[in-house]
């Protein structure tokens, strides 16, 4: 990889000043901007700054303690700087590396040790100690997986086509592709490519997804006919893989707290061909109350810490804390015995997480039944990020 063009480095410079230093700037939209901003840059041109843009956020910490000092509006260069010496990228002697002193970082890349495990993941001193506590000695397996970039997996809408006929598709597009062993409706990408300017993405063929995620619809044993409450649907990516496992027959209830995630929802389902979703906005408890013992399936995809998913959004380990994880598993506690309420007897519940934290997981199900004596729990299942996927926890609870 080579950093050859000055307007690209000044595109990933300021991206990366959004993303560390303003407030609710997250990393996939800033890029996402950045790309749309400069049409004239090249598929090549796109995937060094993604990449780059990417790696430097990934890498922060480490690459902070190879300049000496804590990332600030005015050493970002520096930063940039210090991840093309330790990558070995080919990048040219631009003004703005001037007077940095690079001899410095060089001695510190030579040595080959970082003073810290904090240093040597690029996490945050606070989450060392949390996965350690939490997941004992295979922590550290896991947050180098979580370092690693995550690949582009597609879910094939059923409602519309096969995985077969969407990888020939795709490869019409010039867009290669292979079937996820194990995952029906899987499609993993060769490499990374702009796969929403396909038509097969404009006729809804596929939904971007990661295979992890795609297990929890299949985990909640729906059929075509019931009635299903997805209660935090967010922008519907389990919805519509729930309306494709019931071949569009029944009902779908998809809720969330916020209007603009559910208008987005209904742009997708509109896209994928599902007819059979209706969306509701929880803007108080009665929302709730009205579905109380009406659904025979209920989708708890909880709000969570997001550290199952860091490959995807490396951002997020600089922008939550302990007490961040603390406030959630109360929101966690209390949605659960809430929203439970709307299954009926005999129908059963996924409580879903993109956690890899125990406390957010197992224990917060263990908790539930502890307190509520009429759900049994009927199975449950961890995907770790070392398994190559995204992080997730699913149980299936059943209420007895």
């Amino acid at each position: 990889m080579q950093l050859i063009h000055r307007n690209l480095l000044i595109g990933i410079h300021d991206a990366l000043q959004e993303t560390f230093f303003e407030k609710n700037k997250y990393a996939d939209k800033v890029i996402e901007r950045l790309l749309k901003a400069h049409k004239k840059w090249g598929s090549d041109d796109r995937k060094v700054v993604s990449e780059i843009f990417y790696n430097i956020i990934r890498w922060k910490k480490r690459l902070e303690y190879y300049i000496g000092e804590g990332a600030k509006p005015n050493n970002i260069y520096r930063l940039i700087l210090a991840y093309l010496l330790w990558s070995e990228t080919e990048y040219k002697k631009f003004e703005e590396f001037q007077g940095i002193k690079v001899a410095d970082i060089i001695t510190k890349l030579k040595k080959g040790t970082v003073p810290t495990k904090a240093f040597e993941h690029s996490i945050p001193d606070w989450l060392v100690e949390t996965l350690e506590k939490e997941l004992g000695e295979n922590w550290e397996k896991e947050m180098i997986a979580l370092n690693e970039q995550a690949p582009t997996i597609l879910r094939a809408n059923s409602l519309k086509t096969s995985t077969k006929h969407l990888i020939e598709e795709l490869k019409h597009e010039n867009v290669e592709s292979f079937q996820v062993p194990g995952f029906e409706n899987a499609v993993q990408l060769e490499e990374k490519k702009n796969v929403f300017l396909t038509s097969a993405f404009k006729d809804g063929f596929f939904e971007v997804q990661d295979a992890g995620s795609q297990k929890i619809g299949e985990f909640l044993d729906v059929k075509p006919g019931m009635r299903v409450v997805d209660a935090c649907a967010g922008a519907g990516g389990k919805t519509l893989h729930l309306a494709a496992l019931m071949e569009n027959k029944g009902q779908i209830i998809a809720m969330d707290i916020h209007g603009w995630k559910l208008a987005e929802l209904k742009r997708r389902a509109k896209r994928a061909g599902a007819h059979n979703i209706e969306t509701r906005e929880i803007t108080d408890n009665k929302v709730i109350k009205r579905l109380h013992e009406k659904a025979d399936r209920l989708l708890i995809d909880a709000p969570c810490s997001g550290l199952g998913v860091l490959k995807r959004n490396p951002d997020s380990k600089w922008k939550i804390d302990q007490d961040f994880i603390d406030r959630i598993r109360k929101e966690q506690e209390t949605i659960l015995q809430d929203y439970s309420k709307i299954i009926k007897k005999g129908g059963k519940m996924v409580y879903a997480t993109c956690s890899i934290l125990p406390s957010e997981n197992n224990e917060q199900v263990e908790n539930f039944l502890k307190n509520n004596p009429d759900f049994k729990l009927v199975k449950e299942e961890k995907v770790m990020p070392s398994t190559g996927f995204d992080g997730f926890y699913m149980a299936l609870i059943e209420r007895v």
